[in-house]
């Protein structure tokens, strides 16, 4: 499953956030605008809202979510951005909202003016059910149920497929060589169309001054143009990139066409091609490719999983499909496109599906699978034996003595369901085992001392360094002399150190604490001499 995170923008959300995201989309000229849709059917957006973009009825920017409520409870099945940018949305029940830039009226609603919310368009879609939505620069495409496509917005090259070069105020049907066929898929390079029909053929229409069309010349088609050269080819999916295309057979071989100056058709050369041409011919099968018609990037996923990228990828030219450790074609476009846009409205549908780390991580603590507990101040904790057996070959040489030894056949322990331990408290050998589960600990600075004694004690280096990690975090005024002392008890120069300078910085605070006058005398006297000859003392 794709992780959202990798988005930049995502970072702004908290874990819980993330959880109840199912659909997300990030867009614009910076990858700078989101929208997602919640398992509750909620659509946010967030993000810079360049032109309105965002729909969230004003035209603020802003890095916390904001609800649209005009789009409450509709399930959402296909979603679009063009560069304006402006976006379609159509949902579940064949409905299909516009917003965002309006100037050449891609919005459809006989207007120019720019959308800040949601706007239902209906003009010659009254009785339609519209499936699948695209956006070029500023031109729009709509698929419906039955297969038919309408097309408004810029018209400049005839990319809305009507015939003439005139902008297209609403929708309107793309007939011409598509009349009585059933179009399956839609797609828009930036000034330009293409349609997949059910029987396997490919028309494309609009700018062509790279080849985009794929139709052996670089002159615009004002209507539909079918591709002759996949003649006996039964294309499954297209995809468009800035100015290029990808195709995909049912037999998964893969086709590109179009411009080529960053390599973005994977050639081996930067030459445009007027006509497909066949690649990845000896690769495995390709079961799925990606391009964004904002980017000049490339991607396809071949059926033993592996993910190859070409194109411009980090502002370099890959000329080859070059094979990545990726296990999605969106990671991609998270990771190397520019911008770092998605090439789809991204689903992650949370599944019961557990990783053997999150497996771990749930049954730590679980009296249904332990198979052994200790007992401290009179608490249990439920673990594993052989988990902590295993983690034995994973920590130090203390740790994997103290637990092998425990579990050797002769030795007691072996035998027994409860082990006592009074070495340490509960919360602190609580969250020692939990590291052991999580390699993560989460616990106060002040247990975290406790911790630190026992991480000293099984020389576990990498637990200290998480312990004093907390500590500092944690420092205050009134636990700043306790943490100092606690440092030099446990042999932690770095901890010491910090917390040293912290007391010195906030001598007169800490001087006043329980804490300070607590220590013992030793420590006092030499935290003294330390500080005045830091000149702590100079009037």
């Amino acid at each position: 499953m794709v992780d959202v995170s990798k988005w930049p923008l995502f970072t702004l959300l908290s874990p819980p956030e993330l959880a109840t995201i199912r659909q997300a989309c990030v867009f614009g000229t910076s990858a700078n605008e989101a929208i997602y849709i919640t398992h509750d059917d909620e659509v946010f957006g967030f993000g810079f809202n360049c032109s309105n973009c965002l729909g969230t009825g004003d035209s603020l920017s802003t890095i916390v979510p904001k609800k649209l409520d005009l789009l409450r409870g509709k399930k959402v099945v296909s979603l679009s951005y063009g560069s304006g940018p402006h976006v379609l949305l159509a949902t579940a029940d064949g409905e299909l909202f516009a917003w965002g830039h309006n100037g050449y009226s891609q919005l459809g609603n006989g207007t120019t003016n720019q959308g800040v919310c949601p706007l239902l368009v209906a003009t010659n879609l009254q009785s339609k059910k519209v499936r699948e939505v695209a956006c070029g620069s500023h031109h729009s495409m709509a698929l419906t149920q039955d297969g038919e496509v309408f097309a408004w917005g810029y018209n400049n090259c005839g990319q809305v497929g009507s015939g003439s070069t005139a902008n297209q105020p609403s929708p309107r049907r793309v007939s011409s060589c598509l009349q009585g066929k059933t179009v399956t898929g839609i797609t828009c390079g930036q000034t330009s169309s293409m349609a997949v029909v059910d029987n396997g053929e490919v028309y494309g229409w609009g700018y062509n001054g790279n080849g985009q069309l794929g139709i052996g010349n670089n002159g615009n088609q004002l209507t539909p143009c079918r591709l002759a050269a996949l003649q006996g080819l039964c294309i499954q999916q297209v995809v468009s990139g800035y100015a290029h295309c990808l195709a995909l057979t049912d037999e998964g071989l893969l086709y590109t066409w179009g411009a080529n100056t960053y390599g973005q058709l994977g050639t081996g050369n930067k030459s445009n091609q007027l006509s497909p041409v066949h690649i990845m011919a000896e690769k495995d099968r390709v079961v799925e490719i990606a391009a964004c018609h904002s980017t000049h990037t490339s991607a396809a996923k071949t059926q033993s999983g592996q993910v190859y990228m070409w194109g411009q990828c980090r502002s370099q030219s890959i000329v080859l499909p070059h094979l990545t450790h990726f296990a999605a074609t969106d990671d991609v476009f998270a990771c190397f496109a520019t911008p770092t846009v998605m090439w789809r409205l991204l689903s992650m549908e949370h599944d019961d599906f557990l990783t053997v780390a999150q497996s771990l991580r749930k049954e730590f603590d679980s009296p249904e699978t332990a198979d052994l507990k200790f007992s401290i101040d009179g608490k249990y904790i439920y673990v594993h034996k052989a988990v902590l057996k295993i983690r034995c070959v994973c920590v130090c040489v203390c740790v994997c003595e103290h637990f092998r030894s425990m579990f050797q056949s002769h030795w007691t322990e072996d035998l027994q369901e409860v082990i006592e331990v009074d070495q340490f408290s509960y919360p602190v050998y609580r969250s020692f085992l939990q590291f052991l589960y999580t390699d993560s600990i989460d616990l106060p600075p002040e247990d975290a001392i406790g911790l630190l004694d026992l991480a000293t004690s099984y020389c576990e280096n990498r637990l200290k360094r998480l312990c004093q990690h907390i500590i500092k975090r944690g420092i205050t005024v009134e636990n700043a002399f306790a943490l100092l002392s606690a440092a030099v008890r446990y042999d932690a120069e770095d901890l010491e150190e910090f917390c040293f300078r912290f007391c010195v910085n906030h001598l007169t605070q800490v001087t006043q604490t329980g804490a300070f006058w607590q220590v013992d005398g030793a420590l006092l006297k030499e935290f003294i001499c330390r500080a005045s000859r830091c000149g702590a003392f100079k009037n």
